[in-house]
């Protein structure tokens, strides 16, 4: 592939419209500072809300998209690993965004994993197999990659939400217990990535029933595709840096905008930790749909449940750094009714992923559970 038709199927018309979007949309706010310093009327705040929430997501899907094209160069796990860690970097940000904007925000950590939490293992992996199971009688997937999957996920939201009320002070951990914390996780979340891309990979893959073939094409390294494909990838991982800067310059406005905002309806403190994590989570939301329609249900699972870990593994430690660094405290633990909840997704998702096949009931209960979180939202 010639340098010229490399960049027209990089560049293209679509990813040439979200970076101008999204680096215009920042010179905008830059321009209209001094009219956006003081208290908008309601119509006009929430019509600049949604308008950077609009532009936000037109780049996190941008970004998602790049992902996806080096997901599909790389192959799994190694490409689904691109596309979670590219989706914990974006929340990150907002939630950082937030902590550091005006007001106090000591929960929006809390809030927004836990939004996610329930989106994710609830919401997308109903929907998605609801969907799949619709369109293909016999899902199967790999049993243990979600054991592993699992098992980390007890482990690190555990330590989320339910350590810091036994180990800190009204919920949230003392300096010496948020930095032992930080060491310990992100040390489980180093060993899990060294598996999951070593020894473990086979078990993040597709259940194939044609992998013993004598036929079955052997998919090339990662070492030879680095080589074969270095400058597509290096104009990705470029375009993917471009989308995701724009993202990190608005999201301080949309902070301050929906801090207020929220404020006037008076609505739960936890909304702004679900508009931040289905912000952040729309775009895979479509991916892991798709997937679940092609049959992919590993493929579910690496993105749903490795995007979970992700969020766990490294939110969690980088709020927390955040917290000590700034001073701020950081309330983690959560209220009996949402652990409750956190406790029953965990045993629904072990009940539906040991089954030998999945079905549409399946992915039915897990949207029930969901409906039954918002339902505690808003009590």
């Amino acid at each position: 592939m010639t340098r010229s038709d490399l960049l027209r199927s990089v560049m293209t018309r679509t990813a040439v419209f979200r970076l101008v979007l999204g680096w215009a949309s920042f010179a905008a706010l830059l321009a209209l500072a001094p009219q956006l310093a003081g208290p908008l009327p309601t119509p006009m705040l929430w019509l600049t809300l949604a308008a950077i929430v609009t532009v936000i997501a037109v780049c996190a899907f941008g970004v998602v998209t790049e992902a996806e094209h080096l997901a599909h160069r790389l192959g799994d796990p190694y490409g689904t690993l691109v596309l979670t860690l590219s989706i914990a970097a974006i929340e990150v940000i907002l939630i950082a965004a937030v902590m550091l904007g005006p007001g106090e925000h000591h929960t929006i950590a809390r809030d927004s994993v836990m939004a996610v939490s329930m989106i994710i293992m609830n919401l997308v992996i109903g929907v998605a197999l609801i969907a799949g199971g619709l369109r293909h009688s016999g899902l199967r997937a790999n049993r243990n990659g979600v054991s592993t999957y699992l098992g980390m996920l007890i482990v690190l939201l555990a330590v989320a939400f339910a350590f810091p009320a036994l180990l800190g002070d009204a919920g949230a951990y003392a300096p010496a217990a948020a930095i032992t914390m930080i060491v310990l996780v992100v040390l489980l979340y180093v060993f899990f990535l060294l598996r999951q891309m070593g020894a473990q990979k086979a078990d993040f893959q597709e259940v194939d029933a044609r992998r013993d073939a004598v036929d079955a094409p052997a998919r090339a390294s990662v070492g030879a595709v680095l080589v074969e494909h270095r400058a597509e990838l290096i104009a990705r991982t470029l375009l993917l840096l471009a989308l995701v800067l724009p993202i990190v310059l608005l999201s301080h406005d949309m902070a301050t905008l929906l801090d207020d905002g929220l404020g006037r309806l008076g609505a739960p403190v936890a909304l702004s930790g679900i508009l931040i994590a289905m912000i952040v989570f729309l775009p895979e939301t479509i991916t892991t749909v798709r997937a679940s329609l092609s049959g992919e249900v590993q493929r579910v699972s690496n993105l749903c449940h490795g995007a979970l870990v992700s969020t766990a593994g490294l939110t969690i430690p980088a709020v927390l750094t955040i917290g000590l660094i700034t001073g701020q405290t950081v309330v983690l633990a959560e209220s009996p009714i949402n652990l409750l909840l956190l406790g029953l997704t965990l045993l629904l998702t072990m009940a539906t992923f040991s089954a030998r096949r999945l079905n549409p009931l399946h992915g039915a209960t897990h949207v029930m559970l969901f409906v039954l979180y918002m339902f505690s939202v808003f009590a």
